[in-house]
C-alpha cells in the first residue's frame, strides 16, 4: 500500500503560536489555566494538562492567577470579566481569529446588519457574534444559503468563521445578491485553511482512500473529512494511529493522509507509520 501525505497538513501558525505560549508559561513554572481547551485536539490538551495546565470551562472556574485565552478567542464580555477579576490574562487567540473579531466589530460600527457565516455554538463564532453585538449590531449566524433570513435590510455585513469552506461563503453571497443586496464582506477565511482544503481535495481524487487526522471537536478537521468524502470513495477520520486497523483499508492500494490545523507533526508521523506497516 502506497501512502502519500498531503503537502499542506497539520498544525497551522495560530496553533503553533498558542502551544508555544502555553509551553512558555509552563516553562516558567507558573500555575495557569486555559479558558476552554487551548486547541481542538484532545490528545494535545491532555498532554498539557499532565504538565500542569488546567482547563477551566468558565471565568468563575479559573483557580489560578494566570489564564490563557484559547486559540479560538473569547467574547469581549468574558475578557472583561477575566481582567476585572485581577487575573494575569495571556492572549493566545489566533491572529486570523482576532482579525475576524475586528472585522465583525467594524461591520457593526458601520451600521450593518451582520451575518456571521459559521457553525452555531462554535467558540470562534460565539466570539464573532459577541464582537458585533457589543458594537450595536443585530446578528444572525448562517451555516448555508438556506439559512439566510428573509427579513433583511441594508446595509448588510458578512464576516466568516476562519475555517469555513469557500464554496459555502460563495453560495451565501450568491443568495444575497439574488435578493438585490450588495453586502460588505470581511473575507476572513484563513489562507492556511484554504491551502489544506485544496490540497486535500486534489489528493483525495488520486487515491483509493483518505485518512484525516484531528480532533472530532475540530471544525477545520471536520471540513477536511467532508471534502475528502466528496472526492474519494473512502474517507476515515481518526484522532490517533490507535484507531486504525488493517480491515479499514482492505483492498486499497493507495492511501492519502491529511490533518487538521490542530494536529501536530508527531501525530501525523504516527499515523503514516501505522499505515506503512499494514
Amino acid at each position: 500500500m502506497r501512502v502519500t501525505r498531503s503537502p499542506h497538513a497539520g498544525a497551522c501558525y495560530g496553533v503553533q503560536r498558542a502551544l508555544k505560549i502555553a509551553q512558555g508559561v509552563l516553562g516558567r513554572g507558573a500555575s495557569a489555566s486555559t479558558l476552554g481547551p487551548l486547541i481542538h485536539n484532545p490528545q494535545v490538551v491532555d498532554g498539557l494538562e499532565s504538565k500542569g495546565l488546567r482547563v477551566a470551562e468558565s471565568p468563575d472556574a479559573v483557580q489560578t492567577e494566570t489564564v490563557i485565552i484559547r486559540s479560538h478567542g473569547v467574547t469581549p464580555q468574558v475578557r472583561r470579566r477575566l481582567e476585572d477579576a485581577g487575573l494575569d490574562v495571556i492572549d493566545a487567540t489566533c491572529p486570523h481569529v482576532a482579525r475576524a473579531q475586528q472585522g465583525a466589530a467594524e461591520l457593526a460600527e458601520a451600521g450593518c446588519r451582520v451575518l456571521v457565516v459559521g457553525e452555531e455554538g462554535h467558540p470562534e463564532v460565539e466570539s464573532l457574534v459577541a464582537y458585533a453585538v457589543d458594537n450595536g449590531a443585530k446578528v444572525d449566524v448562517v451555516q448555508s444559503a438556506a439559512d439566510v433570513p428573509d427579513a433583511l435590510y441594508d446595509p448588510i455585513g458578512v464576516v466568516v468563521q476562519t475555517t469555513q469552506k469557500r464554496e459555502n461563503l460563495e453560495a451565501i453571497m450568491r443568495e444575497l445578491s439574488s435578493r438585490g443586496h450588495v453586502p460588505m464582506l470581511k473575507d476572513t477565511i484563513c489562507s492556511a485553511t484554504q491551502r489544506r482544503q485544496k490540497a486535500a481535495a486534489e489528493l483525495a481524487g488520486q487515491v483509493d482512500a483518505m485518512v484525516v487526522i484531528g480532533g472530532r471537536n475540530s471544525s477545520n478537521t471536520t471540513r477536511l473529512a467532508e471534502i475528502c468524502a466528496d472526492a474519494c470513495a473512502k474517507a476515515i477520520h481518526v484522532e490517533s494511529a490507535d484507531e486504525l486497523s488493517p480491515g479499514d483499508l482492505a483492498g486499497c492500494e493507495t492511501v492519502g493522509v491529511t490533518a487538521g490545523a490542530s494536529t501536530p507533526t508527531e501525530q501525523i508521523d504516527e499515523v503514516v507509520a501505522r499505515l506503512e506497516s499494514m
